[in-house]
């Protein structure tokens, strides 16, 4: 009666089949509901966020603090832009989380490239390396990165951010892109080098294209990670290049909280992201399947 398909239950016992919709159909609305359920306490903090910045600036600090404005408003996002340069931040943050993440995805391929297709004893080794360094908490290096960064005379550029960022993503750009590069076959290679093409002729030609899912997925999480950063961004720089994470925390002082330009700002960096992974999120969901699958 398990293997006995629905058609035929259907026909020969149609109290079974009526169970079985009804059991199935419940379970159904139990999952649709407890889904429903754990998007709303993620979508809560921001939905508040967004309420928010959209009330009166006198309305966002009262207490206690209401959820619905009394009436929508833009004055929060005209008071962030006359409080401080929002614009040049967020402008810092795209040019240094930018050009990390090209670079990041552009050497975390070659490296996972030929880890997957060199394998030794050697590049086992140093692929564990990079695993290691990744798992050091950020706070345990940031020191010793900002005297090195000092020492260069960097501070407060944005080549110093990018230097930061990029050297703290490739490890992580080749842990995700050596899955992708071990699912694709090695005959690909052997083809291209049968038609007269180099490694780096068959690595640019034929590989990347084959694995464009996986840089995809790999350039939106470095991205994140670069865009999001907050730590280092506050030790590497002062003006010149403060990037959108450290001036949103300026709204915070000793002595007052400007909570209505905050929230503006802080719906006002979400959204970005937010858009670009809207668009983008096919490559992630292949991507991701690219990577977890291996021939």
């Amino acid at each position: 009666m398990a293997h006995m398909p629905i058609k035929e239950i259907m026909v020969k016992k149609p109290i079974l089949f009526a169970n079985f919709y009804y059991k199935h159909k419940i379970w159904t609305m139990i999952i649709f509901l407890v889904t429903c359920l754990l998007a709303l306490l993620f979508l809560g903090p921001y939905i508040y966020l967004l309420l928010t910045s959209l009330k009166p600036s006198a309305e966002a600090v009262t207490a206690p603090p209401s959820l619905w404005p009394s009436k929508f408003s833009i004055e929060n996002y005209k008071n962030m832009l006359d409080t401080l340069p929002i614009g040049k931040y967020f402008l810092n943050s795209l040019i240094t989380a930018g050009a990390s993440t090209i670079l990041s995805v552009f050497f975390g391929a070659m490296a996972a490239y030929g880890i997957s297709r060199f394998s030794s004893i050697t590049g086992n080794y140093f692929l564990l390396f990079t695993l290691v360094i990744r798992m050091v908490p950020m706070i345990s290096i940031a020191i010793p990165m900002y005297m090195i960064i000092k020492s260069m005379g960097l501070i407060d550029t944005h080549f110093a951010l990018i230097l930061v960022f990029t050297s703290l993503n490739v490890p992580f750009a080749i842990w995700l892109l050596i899955g992708f590069f071990d699912s694709v076959p090695k005959e690909f290679d052997e083809a291209a080098r049968v038609d007269g093409c180099s490694w780096i002729g068959s690595f640019i030609r034929i590989i990347l294209p084959v694995s464009l899912p996986g840089l995809a997925t790999t350039a939106i999480f470095t991205f994140m990670l670069a865009w999001n950063d907050f730590l280092f961004s506050l030790l590497m720089t002062s003006t010149k290049a403060k990037t959108a994470t450290v001036g949103i925390s300026e709204f915070l002082t000793a002595y007052n909280l400007d909570l209505g330009p905050m929230t503006a700002a802080a719906i006002s960096f979400s959204l970005p992201v937010m858009i670009f992974s809207f668009f983008v999120q096919r490559y992630i969901v292949s991507g991701m399947t690219l990577g977890a699958v291996k021939e």
